[in-house]
């Protein structure tokens, strides 16, 4: 399908062909803007509403400033699909989030306007003030800008940033784009408190006869800007404190002003180029603005997949069998069981509650699960808190998220041996969020650590076993449930709860000369590819350890008693991860043997369909059975000669 931009956009290769245009069709420019991602969104698939929602802003910001060499710092990147169609990737928006194509989030290798790459939440104050910092050690005249939303606002890091910004004195401008949503609706005091300024008529009144004196004092040596700043701080102080939170940080606040209209950015961003040291524009948007649908619907429609732009229609994969669940709703819809039977637990997720599905016991038990926040390290070191009281905490977080609080499982969890279960969903590789998102690391970074049990369920029968038996007052250890992004394999999946002992993994097929060891969901790749290669009179045994820790050690002497040639496989890390435990148990105990590790290779990976990148990395059906031909060739080939 041919997807054509607008007149206007046409002309547009970079932010100088933009600069040229006249400010009185920059409105036009908006609206060919928002077409062509809606025209090419709905066809491709991506993130959607986040990036309509500031489409002035980014024409704005381009506009005034000088990028590349003002520094644009986007905050996670959702939003920044009309920075990259401005900035000479329009041609190839359409490869956006595939294989091999444009990332989905700004990176640094893929164009000098994206000035630092993301993905995660709140880092843009940090980097913009760094970027600051070195701009006027260099004396150099650049000009750093964070655009952040309220959601991500909330996140510790994002406070950090704008204490030192305050005393930092360097030349930064954070942009606050208050839509009271990041993926779902916003939680907390401080979407109270940017509700509050935002609707305040008596404080937005008096803002703007503020701004307008200022703009007309006579400035020189009887009245000089010092001056007006102190006058101005004053003059709010005295008539309303709403700002104070941002000044009292030394921050200078200004807003909030209308974000979908492109004037008045324009105007306000140049005013604001002249003013020197740290301040914060607060500007309002809606999500998802120029797409009805989408402004209903916000969370929905964050990243619907492909869809029809004309009736909104949501097209899902057509099928006359019955489905397996994703992992996540399994999750979702199994802790509400378990909590229906044992009132001690509770669920806790930042700021993925759609994500995770704990939105399902959100909705039915409303004073037993919670989001609390972008903010990771809080929602691991509150489930401790919990768990001190006897309450038995899913803390559900996303495996590359949870990265960020490593400390608080450490410190606060592991020390202290409180029994909080991690349910770390999109763990592997996760797919066309690319390699800010994927699960690679969470077995080798949390294996390392004392007092945890890791696991990882091969399906959703398991899922739920493990579940249930981290929940039972038997175990009184942290535990760790890692589980991919998206599909089982188990259509009929609501089986009876069973416990499992901890520690013990399962044979799932003898086998001859070779074993295959597998963690997770990959064993259903092994389990193909054992089909296959039974076709060619190979035949491995397999094993799902279920634990990475504590290993199943019986059933390792087993597997290196019997075989002389072990395969692991894994959706992680092949540095540190499950076959690196497993070399660890052999050299351990002196056995000798053939050992490949097939997971996640020692590089990043980029983004592309689950199905594309697990071909990449060779640890799908089809890897696994070519690596079993390779250490067995040797074998073979003796047997055709005896034969």
């Amino acid at each position: 399908m041919q997807i054509t931009p607008g007149t206007l956009l046409q002309q547009i290769d970079s932010p100088e062909d933009l600069k040229k245009i006249s400010r009185e069709q920059l409105h036009q420019v908006c609206d060919e803007l928002r077409q062509y991602i809606v025209d090419v969104v709905s066809v491709h698939g991506g993130h959607f509403a986040a990036s309509l929602g500031v489409v002035e802003l980014s024409v704005a910001l381009h506009y005034v400033y000088h990028t590349p060499y003002d520094q644009l710092v986007w905050d996670v990147g959702h939003q920044a699909y009309g920075h990259k169609i401005l900035t000479g990737r329009r041609d190839n928006f359409i490869s956006n989030r595939k294989y091999r194509g444009l990332s989905g989030f700004p990176k640094r290798s893929e164009s000098e306007y994206d000035t630092f790459g993301v993905g995660h939440s709140s880092t843009s104050i940090s980097a913009a003030l760094g970027m600051a910092m070195a701009a006027k050690y260099k004396g150099e005249q650049r000009k750093s800008i964070a655009v952040i939303g309220d959601g991500s606002m909330t996140a510790g890091m994002a406070f950090e940033a704008m204490n030192h910004a305050g005393v930092a004195d360097s030349d930064v401008l954070i942009i606050l784009n208050d839509n009271c949503m990041s993926i779902d609706p916003n939680v907390g005091a401080l979407k109270e408190y940017l509700t509050d300024i935002s609707t305040s008529p008596t404080y937005n009144k008096f803002r703007d006869e503020v701004w307008n004196l200022m703009g007309k004092l006579p400035v020189g040596k009887k009245f000089t800007r010092t001056m007006a700043s102190k006058m101005e701080a004053s003059l709010k102080g005295m008539v309303n404190k709403s700002s104070n939170l941002f000044e009292s940080l030394k921050i200078r606040y200004f807003g909030p002003i209308d974000g979908h209209n492109i004037t008045k950015l324009v105007d306000t961003l140049k005013d604001l180029k002249e003013i020197p040291g740290p301040k914060l524009l607060h500007i309002v948007t809606v999500k998802g603005k120029g797409y009805s649908l989408a402004e209903k619907d916000q969370t929905k429609w964050h990243a619907p997949g492909l869809f029809d732009k004309v009736t909104g229609e949501i097209f899902k994969k057509k099928t006359d069998t019955p489905q397996p669940p994703k992992y996540q709703d399994v999750f979702g819809h199994t802790i509400i069981e378990l909590a229906e039977k044992n009132e001690k637990i509770f669920g806790i997720t930042p700021a993925m509650p759609s994500g995770s599905s704990l939105k399902f016991m959100m909705d039915k038990m409303p004073d037993r699960a919670f989001d609390v926040g972008i903010c990771e390290q809080h929602a691991v070191t509150v489930s401790a808190g919990m768990a001190t009281q006897g309450l038995r905490v899913f803390c559900n977080i996303y495996s590359s998220f949870m990265q960020r609080a490593y400390d608080q499982v450490v410190h606060d969890v592991a020390i202290q041996k409180l029994p909080v279960v991690f349910c770390l969903d999109r763990a592997g590789l996760v797919g066309e969020d690319g390699p800010t998102h994927h699960g690679c690391y969470d077995i080798a970074y949390m294996r390392c650590i004392p007092n945890l049990i890791i696991s990882a369920p091969m399906n959703e029968q398991e899922l739920r076993n493990l579940m249930y038996t981290a929940q039972l007052e038997s175990n009184q250890y942290p535990f760790v449930i890692r589980y991919p992004r998206g599909e089982g394999v188990m259509p009929d999946w609501k089986t009876p709860f069973e416990e499992l002992q901890v520690g013990k993994g399962r044979k799932l097929k003898d086998g001859k000369e070779i074993a295959i060891l597998s963690i997770g969901h990959p064993g259903n790749f092994a389990q193909a590819a054992i089909r296959e290669l039974r076709t060619e009179g190979i035949d491995p045994a397999h094993y799902d350890l279920r634990f990475v820790k504590p290993l199943d050690e019986a059933l390792l002497h087993e597997a290196f008693g019997k075989y002389d040639r072990i395969l692991t496989v894994e959706d992680g890390t092949v540095v540190g991860g499950f076959g690196s435990a497993v070399l660890e148990f052999m050299s351990r105990h002196g056995y000798k043997a053939d050992v490949r590790i097939l997971g996640i290779p020692d590089r990043l990976v980029e983004h592309g369909t689950p199905k594309e990148l697990h071909r990449e990395c060779a640890y799908d059906a089809q890897g696994i059975a070519d690596a079993v031909r390779e250490m067995m060739k040797d074998l073979v080939t003796t047997q055709l000669i005896a034969g």
